[in-house]
């Protein structure tokens, strides 16, 4: 075991290591020496102070209690960073530009400079972020006793009456002291904290280490595998745990919030960033880190509640596995990981509250107070360090007597997560003053309000359960009340408490944030603040000199620069101006551009709405110009306009791509059928042409040709020539059909009629075949429009195609028709082959012999149907080739031929039930 001297020893040298990184990278930043201090690796490792004391000792008692739950702490920063481009990178910019200080600055500056909404801001950080500096004292505290105690029972953790509040005591005033020193060396915020950076990103890498090379150790040392580590009953327990529901939905929402709202965060990842590009390393970096951080969380979970004993406490694993088996030196860095991470956020939150508290509360304050206009040199600045440095000590004393008043109870299990849902509240007004231009100032105060007060009634006070608060409030409601019980609101009882404050606190926040946008106009500076946030990347902050125009006499310009900046850079502003201006001796002129930028020069040291004030006591007069203003709201609407032209040019470009691309196809399919066609006809009239010329030759050249023989010659140039006849009338029908070249008059006509004469031309065809030619059930009278010639050509050719190419040992082929759907349907279905599957999509082109494998002799040149379909279109009916029959049905071939009925035709009283009934 380590004795107490021994570790507090460790602790005061790792103190003063800070004290060293921290005051030499203060050192070259002043002179210039930026190099690694400004590096977008030390900005990441500095935006690590998302990962506290919580994470480091929590995050493994959260995954023995709760199984995978803790990994939604990770996955919502994660989140975020990898998808900087949609809102980091506009934060960025926007705090740049607008030289936000902190987090309370930026949305009272987006809300017309609003003094009021900057103080409630302010208010709401405070006591969110007080709870969660109780957390880490609380941590460090425990920490300490546990490290530093002589006995192995400290390895079932520190009950809470036992914990020593000195030790919290001491670390509040060492924390304190340490921020003075190195967050309070300067006011104005826009000056980075390199020293504190500095240390910060040093801690990120000790608390780094420190868990790795616990979990390197507890994984193979103690554990004998990471295989061995998972096979071992406890992972089941916390492997098996249902995690995934409403809360673990809250848990990545708030995570995903916190690494932008909490005032720790938005002071590092905002107003210390260097360079807008260092967001591009941290969108990988940062997420890296957070998986390098959680990777052991699971194995020590599961060893820690496979070995340690039973009753101890699950929060203090990282430290006490060390601990159980004699590991003096890891025990004792894992004690400072665990003490980084909490000074880390503690250092970095009381610079940020400081900041909001003396810039939003001490100076409307001393506004007001007729000592601070004797105009002495510094005296602002003077004030602004005082109150930044008290109240860094008071800030710190809150958090330490939240720690006192909660030591004994089981609430500080949970205040990380009352925080995160305390500053969550911001992000209704953030988003929607980041994106929407009618979010007004007073939306953004009324949900803010709502909103942290039923935070603080949901959440935050049943914290205090069992102390001052009495019990009776929380199981019956106030004054007996039971909808307005903390826990279950409007009778919304069940829930897991954090969904349920979640869910009410947000609701009404975001509810009455919109509502009262839309309802209240906002003012003329709220208008123009709204459009340099909005669009920010299209209207720099350097426009608001076009719209806000003021006078200023140079004197009281320059004597206020002093006060609030100092003797020395006021000068060094003023004559940077005036040579800016051309003027190499003197005072620059007080133009309307030089008061907006020293306005934005205030504001990075004592906030853009005290700035504000500050500035209008030595203007002498201001105007907004509505009319810049509404062109600029013009320029805006026509860069809106053209952008969307230019998406629906882009959009119609690329119909007209994609129309020219099926446009293309079909020339190409044309061009190709265009060349099968003629490959096709030439080879139908050479096969005849052929047989003539032979034929012919033969005749001619042979003079003692036998009569017999020379008659049968002749008889075939006799068939080649109607054959070929018949090809060239069929190819002028088809071409005259497909032009719509033949002008038919339509006739009622009796297609059962013109049916049955297809039939009996077809029989002897039938007969010599030796194929059974049946008729099945029949339409009846039926009356079509159409021409009666065509139509039955139309039968003929189905009929005779089905006798030609039926192979079937007993080939049949049967003819029926019925009227169906409002149209009359004759159905032709042979028994043979069939089409091949592979020919069905071209069964209806010319020329196309897919129907068998063999072509018959008089087969013809396949263009048949390719004919029939045309003229039962052109009489708006349809052929079609019916799906293939049954395996075993001993149905082939089945062709469909559908004709509207004549206008008057009646359906058969079953078709007209049929109908009635659907």
């Amino acid at each position: 075991m380590l004795s107490a001297n021994v570790v507090l020893f460790t602790a005061l040298a790792y103190v003063a290591l800070l004290f060293v990184v921290a005051f030499f990278s203060d050192r070259r930043a002043r002179r210039g020496w930026l190099g690694l201090v400004r590096s977008p690796i030390v900005y990441t490792l500095s935006i690590s102070v998302y990962c506290t004391s919580w994470t480091f000792y929590g995050a493994v008692g959260s995954a023995a209690r709760n199984g995978l739950e803790f990994a939604t702490i990770y996955l919502g920063p994660t989140l975020v960073f990898v998808g900087w481009w949609f809102l980091l990178r506009k934060l960025v910019r926007i705090g740049r530009v607008h030289r936000a200080s902190s987090i309370a600055d930026l949305i009272s500056s987006r809300y017309g400079k609003s003094m009021s909404l900057a103080v409630l801001v302010t208010v709401i950080a405070v006591i969110g972020t007080t709870p969660y500096i109780a957390l880490q004292l609380k941590a460090v505290t425990t920490s300490f006793q546990v490290v530093a105690s002589t006995t192995h029972t400290a390895l079932l953790g520190i009950p809470e009456a036992d914990l020593d509040l000195r030790t919290g005591f001491w670390v509040a005033v060492g924390m304190a002291v340490f921020t003075i020193l190195f967050g309070t060396r300067n006011i104005d915020a826009n000056e980075h904290h390199h020293g504190v950076v500095a240390a910060i990103a040093l801690e990120a890498l000790v608390k780094l280490f420190a868990l790795i090379a616990v979990g390197l150790y507890v994984v193979f040392a103690i554990g004998g595998g990471v295989g061995e580590v998972f096979a071992l009953p406890a992972s089941a327990k916390v492997l098996g745990a249902e995690v995934f529901g409403p809360r673990w939905v809250a848990l990545t929402f708030l995570s995903a919030t916190a690494i932008v709202c909490l005032p720790r965060q938005f002071q590092i990842t905002v107003v210390e960033n260097a360079d807008e590009e260092h967001l591009r390393t941290a969108a990988w970096l940062f997420p890296l880190y957070l998986f390098l951080t959680c990777l052991f969380t699971l194995p020590i979970a599961i060893t820690g509640l496979a070995t340690m004993p039973a009753g101890s406490n699950p929060d203090m694993y990282v430290l006490t596995l060390p601990m159980l088996h004699d590991r003096s030196a890891l025990s004792l860095l894992v004690f400072i990981g665990g003490f980084s991470s909490a000074t880390s956020m503690v250092i970095v939150a009381s610079i940020a509250l400081s900041i909001m508290v003396s810039n939003h509360i001490v100076m409307p304050i001393a506004l007001r107070l007729a000592w601070l206009s004797r105009g002495v040199s510094g005296d602002v600045k003077s004030l602004l360090l005082v109150s930044r440095r008290i109240s860094i000590a008071l800030i710190l004393s809150l958090g330490f007597v939240y720690f006192v008043f909660s030591a004994h109870s089981d609430a500080l299990a949970k205040i990380g997560l009352i925080a995160f849902a305390g500053v969550a509240q911001f992000l209704p007004c953030l988003i929607g003053g980041l994106y929407w231009h009618r979010a007004s100032k007073g939306g953004a105060f009324a949900g803010l309000l709502i909103g942290f007060v039923t935070w603080a009634y949901t959440l935050l006070l049943p914290s205090f359960e069992g102390g001052a608060v009495p019990a009776s409030l929380f199981s019956d409601g106030p004054w007996g009340i039971a909808l307005l019980r903390p826990e279950a609101l409007f009778g919304a009882g069940g829930m897991d408490p954090l969904v349920h404050a979640l869910f009410w606190s947000l609701s009404l926040n975001a509810g009455l944030f919109v509502l009262i946008s839309l309802i209240k106009d906002q003012n003329p500076l709220e208008r123009l603040q709204s459009t340099l946030f909005v669009d920010v990347f299209r209207n720099p902050a350097d426009k608001e000199s076009r719209f806000i125009h003021r006078s200023a006499a140079i004197d009281d310009l320059f004597v206020l620069a002093q006060r609030i900046l100092g003797a020395e850079q006021a000068y060094l502003l003023f004559r940077d101006y005036a040579r800016r201006q051309g003027i190499e001796e003197g005072l620059p002129r007080p133009s309307t551009e030089f008061i907006a930028q020293l306005e934005r020069q205030f504001a990075g040291s004592i906030g853009a709405a005290s700035a504000r004030v500050m500035i209008s006591q030595v203007v002498t007069g201001e105007t907004i110009s509505l009319g810049e203003m509404m062109r600029l709201v013009d320029e805006t609407q026509q860069v809106i306009e053209y952008s969307q032209q230019l998406e629906q040019k882009s959009q119609q470009l690329q119909v007209t791509a994609r129309q020219l691309r099926e446009a293309n196809e079909r020339l190409r399919l044309l061009d190709a059928q265009k060349d099968d066609f003629l490959s096709q006809v030439s080879h139908e009239v050479r096969t005849p042409m052929a047989s003539i010329r032979s034929f012919s030759e033969i005749l001619l050249e042979t003079r003692d040709l036998e009569s017999e023989q020379a008659t049968r010659f002749l008889s075939i140039i006799h068939d080649e020539t109607l054959r070929l006849t018949r090809l060239l009338d069929e190819i002028l029908d088809l071409s005259h059909l497909e032009r719509g070249e033949l002008a038919w008059s339509l006739q009622p006509l009796d297609a059962e009629a013109v049916l049955d004469r297809a039939i009996e031309t077809c029989r002897g065809m039938a007969a010599s075949a030796d194929v059974q030619l049946v008729v099945g059930p029949r339409a009846g009278s039926v009356r079509v429009m159409g021409h009666e010639d065509r139509l039955n050509q139309v039968f003929i050719n189905l009929i005779s195609n089905a006798i030609k190419h039926n192979r079937s040992r007993a080939p049949v082929v049967t003819v029926s028709s019925a009227i169906a759907e409002g149209r009359y349907q004759v159905t032709f279905e042979d028994n043979g082959e069939g089409v091949p599957a592979e020919a069905r999509d071209r069964i209806f082109t010319k020329f196309s012999r897919a129907w068998t494998q063999s072509r018959p002799r008089d087969a013809g040149a396949g263009l048949g149907l390719a004919i029939s379909r045309a003229i039962a279109r052109k009489m708006h009916g349809d052929v079609e080739l019916l799906p293939a029959g049954r395996p075993g049905s001993g149905v082939g071939a089945r062709f469909r031929v559908s004709l509207p009925l004549a206008r008057g035709q009646a359906a058969p009283a079953g078709e007209l039930e049929r109908r009635a009934g659907e």
